[in-house]
């Protein structure tokens, strides 16, 4: 039984090491790219054209870095069988999948923030556009 769960454990090793690269190439654009467009898209404009100029960028930002998201997960996923293991010889890469995990989880929940916060600020500005919009016109009404 020791055998058997000592190669269990020295395949789960190789399939890191064969994960890892994916896990490197997410991260890094996490790092490099992600986390920086993310805070650009903190100080949004105040017009509602520029909220949609910058709402239009955000989307395409956030196609690729929701595929970057799901590529990292599918990454992880692949690796749900460590939970099982505890071996001291396992632990560094234990250790390394949960740096990952909580880089990967951070990231997209950032992301998913930032997606529902730019939305809603563009919808408040359409309706407070609308608004002012109707109260021109009823200024005009009343004038003529």
């Amino acid at each position: 039984m020791l055998s058997n769960k000592r190669i269990q454990e020295l395949e789960l090793v190789m399939e890191f090491e064969k994960v890892e690269e994916c896990f490197k190439e997410v991260s890094s654009w996490i790092e490099n790219v992600g986390r920086k467009r993310l805070k650009e898209t903190v100080n949004l404009d105040d017009s509602l054209e520029m909220l949609l100029q910058a709402q239009k960028q955000f989307r395409e930002f956030d196609l690729v870095a929701s595929e970057y998201c799901k590529r990292g997960q599918e990454a992880l996923k692949k690796m749900d069988r460590w939970e099982d293991f505890s071996s001291v010889d396992v632990h560094p890469y234990r250790v390394k999948l949960q740096t990952y995990r909580d880089q990967l989880e951070e990231f997209c929940t950032q992301l998913d923030e930032n997606r529902h916060r730019i939305c809603e600020t563009v919808r408040l500005y359409e309706f407070f556009d609308k608004v002012r919009q109707g109260v021109c016109c009823t200024e005009e009404c009343v004038k003529s």
